[in-house]
């Protein structure tokens, strides 16, 4: 990974996918009018954070799959949780990444995917976010006017039950420390098919 200060990553980036490290993290569900398909709204949580460079970045996690649902699929996310314990908390700040896969991770083949109702999905990050001291996350950029810079895709790339294109090493992901016992948790998140 190249380090990279300031939001120059998300204007000049060389690579799909960015790291980011952050505190003062704060989190919300997204709101019914703030999305194109009221039917399937507040499909998102809406995590913000500090990674030390001036400006806040929002991360955008799905809680329900709008694609899988308006094919016929389930919707539900599948919901995997790798536990374990921290002995430094890594630096704050935005990294490029090459490559992020969750077929990569040592842990993977002890991880069960769950899927988990939207509502609950929602409460459960939502509580991590408020708990956490700090959050490590991957997934793909974006920087649009009028919104804070950040990141979305923030699961599986690999093809799905409504989604059958493939995206290998382009994974998201999120890892909550905590200071209570110096817990970690990495949040891994499928859709159906996945």
């Amino acid at each position: 990974m190249r380090r990279v200060r300031g939001l120059q990553l998300f204007r000049d980036l060389h690579t799909p996918l960015v790291h980011i490290v952050g505190d003062h993290i704060k989190a919300r569900l997204e709101g019914r009018t703030e999305h194109l398909l009221p039917r399937h709204s507040q499909d998102h949580v809406w995590i913000s954070m500090d990674p030390g460079l001036g400006t806040r970045l929002m991360i955008s996690v799905n809680t329900f799959s709008i694609p899988n649902a308006l094919a016929g699929f389930d919707p539900r996310v599948r919901l995997g949780i790798i536990h374990g314990t921290w002995e430094k908390l890594p630096e704050r700040g935005i990294n490029e990444c090459h490559r992020f896969s969750y077929e990569e991770i040592p842990e993977i083949d002890t991880v069960e995917f769950s899927p988990v109702d939207r509502a609950f999905l929602a409460s459960m990050i939502m509580d991590r976010a408020h708990q956490a001291v700090l959050l490590e996350a991957w997934g793909s950029p974006y920087l649009r006017e009028r919104e804070s810079p950040g990141i979305h895709q923030i699961h599986s790339r690999r093809g799905s039950c409504a989604v059958p294109e493939s995206i290998e090493g382009r994974d998201g992901a999120l890892r909550f420390f905590f200071h209570e016992e110096n817990r970690m948790e990495t949040l891994l998140f499928k859709f159906c098919g996945q």
